[in-house]
């Protein structure tokens, strides 16, 4: 390969983290109280105790810790989905994990039991049923301990019907208070007040990026097909349960604690591709860094734009995401190189 090729990746990986940058000072900087960009790290080191230090080291500082962790992982299980499927319309959120994290949040408010066990049982009820769905589909999907992945995908797509019907039977069963928290949950928000949820998100988020890149040879195989795959001496069964187990497990993760946060795990991987190219050594650090930019940016819209509330970061990254896929079926067509 020409050095062409690695500057060209460094210059791109160099604009992708200016842009995270400028999401992260823009999210500090703007709320309810505005804060100049050239005092945040003044009020950082000597302003404590102050309103400022307690807006940002409380309130701004987790959310973009959140929102970096959360898109990022979103964005890394939809490039392994579509590497996996070799699907662009895959996202992680087509394997009905969503649906079943939401049924489990769903379920734990109904029965009341954020109020008797405490905040910490929503985003554990969330990922319990992230869990179960994962693993449902996956049994539903193994054949003679193969998996067949369009087999896993129909399953997925059903799943998440059935998850959904049984989402909207609680709701139309619950009281207003109840109908209240679910819809404002399920539509998404970083607003999570326990620090070490924030740090545990990070924390798998790093982990999942730094293990999917251990399959970058793999995923670059699987553009080819699974058989051909298998010709270059690709234990191609073994990689895609392994890589299913790292997107669900980063899926659940999102979802438990943040929400439903849609559209990111399908825009992100597909405008990067377009940009970059479909080489995962680049494309998946790419998606890691832009995703999490684009939820810190989008958070920041969310909290601002009707202040002092706050609508859900689905609405936003819905709105958004929706007229980008449209603008790239319309302008791009088959001209993308989508996988």
């Amino acid at each position: 390969m020409s050095y062409s090729r690695y500057i060209k990746w460094g210059l791109w990986l160099t604009l992708f983290i200016f842009i995270v940058i400028a999401a992260v000072l823009y999210s500090l900087s703007r709320g309810e109280i505005d804060i100049p960009l050239s005092k945040i790290a003044g009020i950082l080191l000597n302003g404590k105790g102050s309103i400022e230090y307690t807006v940002l080291s409380e309130i701004r500082l987790p959310r973009m810790i959140l929102g970096l962790s959360v898109g990022g992982a979103l964005s890394l299980a939809g490039v392994i989905l579509q590497g996996i499927y070799r699907n662009p319309l895959v996202e992680p959120y087509t394997l009905g994990i969503s649906g079943g994290a939401a049924l489990g949040v769903a379920f734990a408010i109904v029965a009341g039991l954020s109020y008797t066990i405490g905040s910490i049982m929503l985003p554990a009820a969330g990922f319990i049923g992230a869990l179960a769905t994962v693993v449902s589909v996956y049994i539903l999907s193994v054949r003679k301990g193969k998996i067949h992945t369009q087999n896993m995908l129909l399953i997925g797509v059903m799943v998440s019907f059935i998850a959904s019907s049984a989402m909207m039977f609680i709701m139309a069963t619950t009281t207003n208070e109840n109908l209240h928290n679910i819809v404002f949950w399920v539509m998404g928000s970083l607003d999570e007040a326990n620090g070490n949820l924030i740090r545990i998100a990070a924390i798998i988020s790093l982990c999942g990026l730094f293990v999917t890149y251990l399959f970058i040879h793999t995923l670059n195989a699987l553009r080819l097909g699974e058989d051909k795959a298998r010709h270059l001496g690709i234990n191609t069964d073994i990689s895609i349960k392994l890589l299913f187990i790292i997107a669900s497990l980063l899926t659940g993760m999102c979802v438990s604690v943040a929400g439903v946060i849609g559209f990111v795990g399908l825009i992100i991987p597909q405008f990067i591709r377009i940009i970059v190219g479909s080489d995962f050594r680049i494309l998946i650090i790419s998606s890691f860094l832009t995703g999490g930019g684009f939820i810190v940016f989008c958070d920041t819209l969310a909290r601002t734009i009707i202040a002092p509330n706050e609508l859900p970061i689905g609405v936003i990254t819905g709105v958004i995401g929706g007229i980008s896929f449209i603008f790239i079926l319309i302008n791009l067509g088959r001209k993308s190189r989508l996988i």
